[in-house]
């Protein structure tokens, strides 16, 4: 009987079923999302941008921060605003602060937006979140949500004492001017926050909860996501009734 050579098949166990891949999926989905099926991504006339961690302005943070790039930022911005699909911007902050100059940069690319924007302030919008807070066509805060407002420090040796509390005074005025310009707050106001003892450990400030910040004159209401859509969605509408249903 001549010799016949056959190839072993695969085993039950090493066959790979689409309902054993789903499985797969299932469990991937779970440990790296914990949930079982993400909600699909859908195409949105709205681009929402997060401001989160640290704001990392000219020098690199550790690896263990986790950071907001203004030079990754600034591109999206520019994207959103470029693109006629996207007709609002949403921009959510749960941020400690940071580089003043890069915070300062995002705010003024925020406010320079054509388009209707809204910003929300979720856990913390603290130090120089408060700019970029404050930087939308309309605000809002969590009503758990905290503000830090002090004034700008600068660590490290310093040589011309003068010269450097010079330099600081006047970065300290641009941002009181821009927070006093795009919101409701007045410059008294501000700077009795800014400056007030007592109140932060160790330090000259204020932290405004949630309504507070409201009204203070800071931001414009307390509210959550559905608000911050709700009122991004009416002001889409409204400016398409302006441009007459053409989004420009």
């Amino acid at each position: 009987m001549p010799y016949r050579s056959e190839q072993p098949g695969p085993t039950p166990s090493t066959v790979t079923t689409g309902e054993d891949r789903g499985k797969g999926t299932i469990a991937d989905n779970i440990q790296q999302l914990g949930t079982a099926a993400p909600p699909s991504p859908m195409e949105s006339n709205l681009f929402c941008m997060t401001i989160i961690g640290q704001i990392e302005g000219h020098l690199i943070l550790p690896p263990q921060n986790k950071t907001t790039k203004y030079e990754h930022i600034i591109p999206q911005l520019v994207a959103a605003e470029q693109n006629p699909k996207i007709e609002g911007v949403l921009i959510v902050l749960n941020t400690v602060g940071g580089d003043v100059e890069a915070g300062l940069a995002i705010a003024e690319m925020i406010t320079s937006l054509s388009k209707p924007t809204v910003t929300l302030v979720l856990g913390g919008g603290h130090s120089i979140g408060v700019p970029i807070a404050v930087a939308g066509d309309k605000s809002f805060i969590a009503e758990t949500a905290t503000m830090t407002i002090h004034p700008i420090r600068l660590t490290g040796l310093v040589i011309g004492v003068p010269q450097t509390f010079e330099y600081l005074d006047k970065m300290q005025e641009r941002v009181v001017r821009f927070v006093t310009s795009h919101s409701n707050v007045t410059e008294g106001t501000f700077k009795e926050l800014l400056f007030k003892t007592g109140e932060l450990t160790r330090d000259i400030g204020t932290t405004v909860i949630g309504i507070d910040a409201v009204k203070h004159g800071l931001i414009d209401a307390v509210g959550g996501l559905g608000d911050a859509l709700k009122t991004l969605n009416e002001m889409i509408e409204q400016r398409r009734g302006v441009t007459g249903g053409i989004v420009q």
